[in-house]
């Protein structure tokens, strides 16, 4: 599979292509009598047209290169990690829309309560809200220079791939998948140092194999003595919600892989163990291997 550099393409059809979408209030997202609700003064439609906009090339000079990639996976597969590694090798943002929304949470503005309640419950966040704040992230790098980036949790749903893929052209989508009983265990087995942010995890995964399927080793991923006294839970990481989570995320989100496969985009790649051993073979699936090795041997 090559490695494809293309600039944004900006969103030229016309506009009755947003308008064939489900255009609601936020607060009819989750209206149901099932979980509790969003209620911002934003609809999908808005929140469309403020991506378009801040999906605009920039004309300031490019800081990175023009890599428009997303990661997909269950929730705890590790994408933030791979993703992160694979920002800094390409020289491109890692946008993580989980981080987006949990700085929205620690905020002290009018929908953080409500958020936070919707995130407790394993519920996923509105389209229009998520889109909202994906392009407000999108127009401050763009501001500073960014011309590419990897998506991390976005887009959860068809509509979101649909808005998506008309105001930018994602040149790959990487599906990452790990058994479930490997994702409930990494799941409840992370730790955020409250100091200084960094994620870690206490679960040692080890999975007897047999004639159908490998075994599956796991080390954890320790703190260093600093942090060790200072880790904590995320709220949403008990057994409940995390199934909850993982149920959702295969409702919603297979059909977003179904949208990509068509379209000759999808990598699926199966994750064979920790860190150790599938970083080597990501890295061969997307042909990045020699470029790895020479930002290694220059450093």
């Amino acid at each position: 599979m090559a490695v494809y550099h293309r600039l944004f393409r900006l969103y030229s059809p016309a506009k009755n292509t947003l308008s064939s979408f489900l255009i609601r209030p936020l607060s009819s997202s989750s209206s149901s009598s099932s979980g509790p609700s969003l209620d911002p003064e934003i609809d999908l439609e808005e929140a469309a047209a403020q991506l378009e906009k801040s999906s605009s090339p920039s004309p300031s000079p490019s800081k990175g290169r023009n890599f428009h990639w997303v990661f997909l996976g269950c929730p705890g597969v590790g994408k933030g990690t791979y993703a992160s590694r694979l920002s800094s090798l390409l020289g491109v943002p890692h946008i993580a829309t989980g981080d987006l929304v949990r700085e929205e949470l620690s905020s002290s503005g009018l929908l953080s309560s409500q958020l936070r309640e919707l995130v407790n419950h394993g519920k996923l966040v509105p389209d229009e809200f998520i889109i909202s704040l994906l392009s407000k992230r999108l127009e401050a790098g763009k501001d500073n220079g960014e011309s590419g980036y990897i998506l991390d949790g976005f887009p959860r749903t068809v509509t979101q791939a649909e808005i998506l893929d008309g105001v930018t052209n994602i040149d790959l989508v990487i599906n990452l998948k790990l058994r479930e009983e490997a994702l409930l265990a990494k799941c409840l087995g992370r730790r955020i140092c409250s100091e200084c942010g960094a994620n870690y995890n206490v679960a040692c995964i080890d999975i007897k194999g047999d004639d159908a399927t490998p075994r599956m080793y796991m080390p954890p991923l320790l703190p260093p003595p600093n942090c060790e006294s200072k880790l904590v839970t995320r709220a949403d990481d008990t057994e409940d919600v995390v199934k909850e989570r993982l149920r959702i995320y295969n409702k919603m989100t297979q059909p977003v892989e179904e949208f990509y496969k068509k379209r000759g985009k999808l990598l699926e790649f199966e994750l064979p163990g920790g860190i150790p051993e599938s970083w080597p073979r990501l890295l061969r699936a997307l042909h990045l291997e020699d470029l790895y090795d020479k930002q290694s041997a220059i450093a």
